[in-house]
């Protein structure tokens, strides 16, 4: 029986002046920082309900730790779609599963234009938060981010990709290397189609009030059907290649450009396709060529990838999968706020993600041979065959045991990042998912894929986040932090703190108010 979860997305105030935390067990004292968090936190505004789950207002959280002792706060974003929202007491603005009815306010002409307007992208970023030049800022998909102030959560700037770069959104997941450039993703439309652009910001500030400038698109790759471009919510970055994987999961422009007069949401606009394949595209992230072999694989769907790297002349991509791009529909809020029968009947329709690893060889010329497996020097059970002149086809090898399926798979993978992300690693993070939301926390060995595994009935356990310790020597020489939220018992949800090497309980702080289930989250370490 699926546990209800409706709690797990109510509404809550927000939080914003500091409250003390009472702790169990002990944090260590070596942590020193914010370990800051993003979600949706309002589902409803005046009598209207959102539709979707990703459609909440943006609620960001602080967890600020320090000499082991945790203070919260938290604050919505006062986003324009916040505002708006706010000021008219309805739904003004549309979201991802929700479509803003027109004003009732306005005379009947004025309402039947509206319908013809474009939708207006929404600013509501309740995603993740993420850093550009060392700025925090929070992120959705839509062009615009806004920057804040990790210490006060308060938003300083409203920024807007598409003044600096032709694109109309970026990824609320980019990539940064060592010396803080990042990379990300986003689409472009033209007479010709939809172009899927991969976009590089500079490392640091030459002014102060510096945002995205100096961002510019590497290389644009052409979607395959012009109108209904692939839906991406994340990329793999290794050393010398970002991947974009075009999955079957698609959007169809059309309906969504016409959704206002429709009444169709953006989500209406999706749809999988499960003829279509998932196609590989390496871009060389010193010259922005597209590699001219595709590397195909069977259709899946992958929202989160777990790590990318080169070795051998191969490249090795992690990712959670799964074999069925129907899940997205199933996470609207009428769907989570069910109990009983209904609730075990959405989650019993919904796939499975799995933890995978593809492997693409990239050193091949009119000499590799065909219809045979190419990967040698590397242990794994992944297949890549070439199949044509610049076609290579690839199967995956699963990055877990047998075990991993009495937890109902796994999503929100981590790794230790700062060390090991476009490189050989060992250990990842995640969530099991045995309800709608994570029900367990997970470690994957991958040298044996041996799990240990953090559960408790009625504990919800949100993205697992890695801080290494101070003078760390092993990969997985640290902590990991997650919030746990606790629908069934009023105002408990607390900051759990992992040994990540043994993956026992250090200790807690209980929060004595209540949080829905956030996104993604991130440290912001403090020297």
């Amino acid at each position: 029986r699926t546990q209800e979860i409706q709690k797990l997305v109510r509404s809550v105030e927000e939080t914003p002046e500091p409250i003390s935390t009472n702790i169990t067990g002990t944090i260590p004292r070596w942590i020193s920082g914010n370990f800051l968090r993003n979600g949706p936190g309002k589902f409803e505004i005046g009598n209207q309900m959102f539709n979707h789950w990703f459609d909440g207002m943006a609620l960001m959280h602080q967890f600020k730790i320090s000499n082991g002792q945790v203070t919260y706060k938290s604050r919505f974003l006062s986003s324009d779609s916040y505002k708006s929202n706010k000021e008219h007491n309805r739904i003004a603005v549309s979201e991802f599963g929700t479509v803003t009815m027109p004003d009732p306010c306005k005379n009947f002409f004025q309402r039947f234009v509206s319908r013809f307007e474009l939708p207006k992208p929404t600013d509501n970023a309740n995603v993740s938060f993420v850093t550009y030049k060392g700025d925090y800022y929070v992120s959705t998909e839509t062009n615009v981010m806004h920057k804040v102030d990790p210490e006060t959560l308060e938003a300083t700037q409203r920024v807007d990709w598409t003044k600096f770069v032709a694109v109309n959104g970026a990824t609320a997941h980019p990539h940064t290397e060592n010396d803080g450039t990042t990379y990300n993703m986003g689409n472009s439309y033209s007479s010709k189609g939809a172009y899927y652009n991969i976009i590089r910001v500079p490392p640091t500030k030459k002014t102060d009030g510096d945002t995205l400038e100096g961002a510019a698109v590497l290389c644009s790759i052409p979607s395959v059907d012009k109108s209904k471009p692939s839906y991406y919510h994340s990329f793999a970055m290794s050393e010398n290649f970002v991947v974009f994987i075009e999955q079957p999961i698609k959007m169809d422009l059309l309906k969504i450009v016409t959704g206002k007069l429709t009444g169709k949401s953006i989500s209406d606009g999706f749809f999988w396709d499960p003829k279509g394949s998932t196609t590989f595209h390496l871009v060389n992230k010193h010259t922005g060529t597209v590699s001219p072999i595709k590397y195909i694989a069977q259709p899946i769907l992958t929202l989160h990838q777990i790590n990318a790297y080169e070795e051998n002349g191969f490249l090795i991509i992690d990712m959670c999968a799964s074999d069925d791009g129907q899940a997205i529909n199933n996470y609207n809020v009428q769907n989570l706020r069910k109990s009983g029968e209904a609730l075990d009947e959405v989650y019993n329709t919904m796939c499975r993600v799995f933890p995978r690893r593809f492997v693409l060889p990239l050193n091949m010329d009119q000499h590799t041979p065909y219809k045979q497996n190419l990967i040698d020097q590397i242990r794994t059970t992944a297949t890549s065959v070439r199949v044509g002149k610049n076609k290579v086809f690839c199967t995956h090898e699963d990055l877990h045991g047998e075990d991993l399926h009495q937890y109902g798979g796994l999503e929100f993978p981590q790794i230790n990042y700062g060390k090991y992300n476009t490189r050989p690693y060992r250990y990842f993070y995640g969530c099991g998912f045995r309800h709608l939301v994570g029900d367990s926390l997970i470690k994957m060995d991958l040298h044996d894929k041996q799990m240990k595994v953090w559960q408790h009935p009625g504990l919800y356990p949100s993205e697992p986040v890695f801080v290494p310790s101070p003078d760390a020597t092993q990969e997985d020489d640290g902590v990991v932090m997650s919030v746990v939220i606790t629908p069934n018992e009023d105002k408990s949800t607390f900051l759990l703190v992992l040994d990540a090497m043994t993956f026992e309980e250090l200790g807690r702080a209980e929060v004595p108010v209540n949080i829905p289930y956030g996104f993604h989250g991130t440290f912001n370490a403090q020297v």
